[in-house]
């Protein structure tokens, strides 16, 4: 049998657990370690022996290694994320200890980069691979408890008060909930799931609480779960408190208590389990004897799947969308409780390297108005905090994207000062193109745009919007005072060129007409919807496309710059089992679904094809390819997403195959 050859990151204490059950795993071996620190290197090797050209001083020199089939990171918290995206661009399979990573967000782009490169990737945790979580579901589902209602689950303990342990430092990512409290969530996540018939489930509801020390990081937390069926759980966790440490699942009919979870039996030797079910009013004590290692259960799974080509971890083990969903909890957790990482602060904000996979092509500016503006602007409405909008961010950056388009009203003005500190972080500010818009509904008048701008400035720490957008047009008003309003805050210097957003084609013209009569600036942008699928039904109220041929005929005749929202029509492109992942009554085929937008899916398929592209790429393209200035609005949840949407940058559609694609020609 060919075994899995293991190469090892962070020669730490869990890492001497994976080593010895990956000693007792038929289909693996240990042949490498790398470690920054000779001492750490030459003891871990020899206790082990590991021979001396496979110990490696650094990180890419063992990612790069062609015997090493497998890499198992260990390292502080900190480095997970970095340290496993290498090594999977190294096209390494990857085990990463809990916490994948400090982030839901660096999770994420963990997963995505495992799924770009083709290759296995799982977040450690080495319980849910031991024989005692089988033999829980298996009594859950024979019925012997009945319909699940509640889980009681805790992992805590009293750690060193040492300020400088890496439990207390919040610059290595100390704290409960990080370091233990992703036990009891992913627990209560599996047995939700159970309740549920799926193999985990997210809550619905989550409320938390907990105590922070003086480091910085929390000593102690608790939290209660709601999930969408009514099942409920309640957890704690601790790296200052001694907890009982164990998990009570409560059914309609008895309960199952598991004794000991997390390290049944002890570390270093068998891992027997012991559970007492109670059901129907008796009582029944199981011991079940496992002279395995604990890690062997899980080093051994790893390397039979990596073995067999699997790309993650097969149930019950932590597969990608679970691990994801962790250590979304754990965020909600951590801000609940008052404490964020260091990457979640501007001050100490850091690049994640690797996001993006190799070979993407660069996003190119255009001219408009003598400012420079990318062909793909980055929206800025969907990320809370610069931990969450780092990762994408950085990406969009490193793919040479330079404009970035936020709104007074996102966030209620959060994601305005998100967009502000990620810039001042990075150092980018007089390199960046913000587009401001404001003077949203019912909030739409002269008055009010000089208001909610100031406002803005405030926020994003700019003494002026280099492109200002109102975000939608009031009828009552006279178009006149609006381009009053607006060209008093150019000749204050305030605002430098300006649009309308959901604006009708009439009222483009009156108020551009009003301008020429008077000399006054125009409005030089239009910001509607505009995408190959035709908006049937508004995404919001009030909102506008500008995919009709009078907009169209228009915008191609004045020259007149367009700036497209949701210019992938909510992914009305994407393939069908990823359409319909937002509310119902904004999802894409509730606002773009016609016979009509289907033709225009069919033929944009077809194209897709014959270019080698994604459908959504074709679709992307469209947008760029208009014979009037056309820039695509882009809000990807992650750097994968924005990875998909690059390729559209290599299509170049022609005259001829544009006009088929919108249905305005039935040749190309």
């Amino acid at each position: 049998m060919t075994k899995t050859r293991w190469g090892i990151i962070g020669p730490g204490s869990i890492a001497h657990n994976f080593a010895d059950g990956l000693a007792e795993a038929p289909s693996g071996e240990l042949i490498a370690i790398a470690s920054r620190s000779a001492e750490r290197r030459k003891a871990f090797g020899d206790d082990y022996g590991i021979a001396e050209g496979k110990r490696y001083e650094t990180y890419e020199a063992i990612c790069a290694d062609p015997d090493v089939d497998a890499i198992y990171v260990s390292t502080p918290h900190p480095w997970h994320a970095e340290l496993s995206i290498m090594a999977m661009r190294a096209r390494k399979p990857v085990v990463c200890e809990k916490p994948a990573g400090l982030t839901a967000a660096e999770v994420t782009a963990m997963v995505e980069t495992a799924r770009q490169e083709g290759v296995f990737f799982m977040e450690a945790f080495m319980y849910r691979c031991h024989p005692q979580i089988a033999r829980v579901l298996e009594i859950i589902k024979s019925g012997e408890i009945g319909t699940l209602k509640h889980i009681r689950v805790t992992f805590g303990f009293a750690g060193p008060k040492d300020p400088a342990s890496r439990l207390m430092d919040p610059a290595l990512g100390g704290g409960g909930i990080l370091d233990v409290g992703g036990y009891p969530v992913s627990f209560a996540r599996l047995i939700a799931g159970a309740s549920a018939g799926t193999h985990v489930a997210e809550p619905v509801e989550f409320k938390g609480t907990g105590t922070i020390g003086a480091t910085g990081v929390d000593e102690t937390a608790y939290a209660v779960m709601k999930f969408a069926n009514g099942f409920t759980a309640d957890i704690a966790t601790a790296v200052q408190l001694t907890m009982d440490n164990i998990a009570v699942i409560y059914g309609d009919k008895g309960r199952i208590i598991v004794h000991d979870p997390w390290v049944p039996g002890r570390n270093a030797g068998p891992s027997d389990i012991t559970l007492t079910v109670v059901a129907n009013g008796e009582e029944r004590v199981e011991e079940h004897k496992h002279p395995e290692h604990l890690f062997a259960f899980e080093a051994e799974l790893a390397s039979r799947a990596i073995a067999d080509g699997l790309t993650e971890a097969p149930a019950p083990a932590c597969g990608h969308a679970d691990s994801i969903g962790n250590n979304t909890v754990l965020d909600m957790w951590r801000h609940q409780v008052g404490y964020r990482v260091f990457t979640e602060i501007p001050e100490t904000s850091r690049v994640l390297p690797g996001v993006l996979p190799k070979g993407l092509p660069q996003i190119p500016s255009q001219d408009l108005c003598g400012l420079s503006v990318s062909s793909l602007v980055m929206g800025c409405d969907n990320k809370n905090d610069i931990g969450a909008a780092a990762v994408v961010w950085d990406a969009y950056w490193e793919a040479g994207g330079r404009t970035f388009d936020t709104a007074f009203h996102y966030g209620k003005g959060l994601h305005e000062t998100v967009l502000a500190d990620w810039m001042d972080a990075r150092g980018v500010r007089d390199q960046a193109t913000v587009i401001v818009k404001g003077a949203h509904s019912p909030y739409c008048t002269p008055r009010t745009i000089r208001t909610e701008l100031e406002i803005t400035l405030e926020r994003t720490g700019a003494d002026k919007a280099a492109i200002y957008i109102m975000h939608r047009d009031n009828p009552d008003v006279p178009v006149g005072e609006f381009i009053d309003a607006l060209n008093e805050l150019k000749e204050e210097g305030l605002i430098g060129i300006f649009g309308g957003s959901n604006w009708t084609i009439n009222r483009f013209l009156q108020a551009n007409a009003f301008a020429a009569q008077y000399r006054f600036e125009p409005m030089r942008i239009l910001n509607n919807n505009l995408s190959l699928a035709v908006m049937e039904k508004p995404v919001w109220a009030g909102c506008l496309s500008s995919n009709t041929p009078e907009a169209l005929q228009f915008l191609r005749d004045s020259h007149t710059a367009h700036m497209s929202w949701s210019s992938q029509a909510r992914g009305y492109f994407l393939p069908e089992a990823l359409r319909n992942r937002l509310p119902l009554d904004s999802a894409p085929e509730t606002c773009f679904g016609s016979a009509n937008n289907a033709e225009r899916r069919r033929r944009a398929e077809a194209l897709a094809r014959e270019r080698g592209v994604e459908t959504h790429n074709i679709a992307t393209a469209w947008v760029i390819a208009q014979s009037f200035p056309s820039i695509a609005l882009i809000g990807p949840r992650s750097a994968g997403e924005l990875a998909t949407t690059l390729p559209s940058l290599t299509v170049n559609l022609t005259e001829a195959e544009a006009a088929w694609l919108n249905l305005e020609s039935d040749t190309r």
